[in-house]
């Protein structure tokens, strides 16, 4: 990517549970799994996934689908259906799982300065997710996916240079670690959508973000300097 010329700020925004709504994705997913494989398979299924998740610190729904078919063919048992799963994920609607106002909230960023997806995930699914959702036009393909978005800082700001960043997200974690960091620099907001943000215990392991909103509509309230 060819580094941008400096702006005033970027306003860096994630995409699971803050523009799209994965937690419906994931129960939508669960559903097709009981309903077309069974509850035994997808069981064994939802166990890849969370053993991959745990060792990579990020969903991997394709990669669990290949841990999934490496256990039955040396468990010698065999679903071929299950095969078919990956279909299901690559054709999902996700621009139909966007949160209300997700959009919108975009387009009023727009208007401050540079709007850049970034999320951690796969190279492969979930770039196809973000362009599926329409978050990848929306954003004029700035684009990054990251294993671990909180340790890329500085490769971040390589790309995408600004005097001030803001950054967008539904974990605490996530932009604990990043003001951590950019101190000042970075301006954290917290929007309280999905099962982490929801999580008591984990936002009391956390110092409160900057801004906290309760939806990501309400970004379109929210005033930033211009660039």
């Amino acid at each position: 990517m060819t580094p941008q010329p400096p702006a005033s700020t970027v306003f860096l925004i994630d995409v699971d549970n803050t523009l799209l709504d994965n937690d419906a994705v994931i129960a939508d997913l669960r559903t097709h799994l009981e309903e077309n494989f069974g509850a035994d398979s997808a069981a064994r299924y939802w166990s890849a996934f969370e053993q991959l998740r745990n060792e990579l610190g990020y969903v991997d729904y394709l990669g669990a689908l290949q841990r999934y078919r490496a256990a039955e063919s040396h468990s010698g048992m065999s679903d071929s259906r299950l095969l078919l799963m990956s279909g299901f994920l690559i054709d999902y609607p996700f621009a139909d799982r966007l949160y209300p106002g997700a959009l919108e909230a975009l387009k009023h960023l727009r208007r401050h300065g540079p709007t850049v997806i970034l999320s951690d995930g796969d190279v492969v699914f979930q770039p196809r997710k973000v362009q599926r959702s329409g978050l990848w036009d929306a954003t004029e393909g700035r684009v990054l996916i990251y294993v671990h978005k909180e340790q890329m800082l500085d490769t971040i700001a390589q790309c995408h240079p600004a005097a001030h960043y803001v950054m967008i997200d539904d974990k605490l974690r996530i932009l604990s670690a990043m003001k951590a960091i950019w101190g000042p620099r970075l301006t954290t907001v917290f929007v309280r959508q999905g099962h982490y943000a929801l999580d008591a215990q984990a936002i009391a392991a956390y110092a409160p973000a900057d801004i906290t909103i309760e939806r990501i509509g309400d970004l379109i309230n929210l005033d930033f300097p211009p660039t």
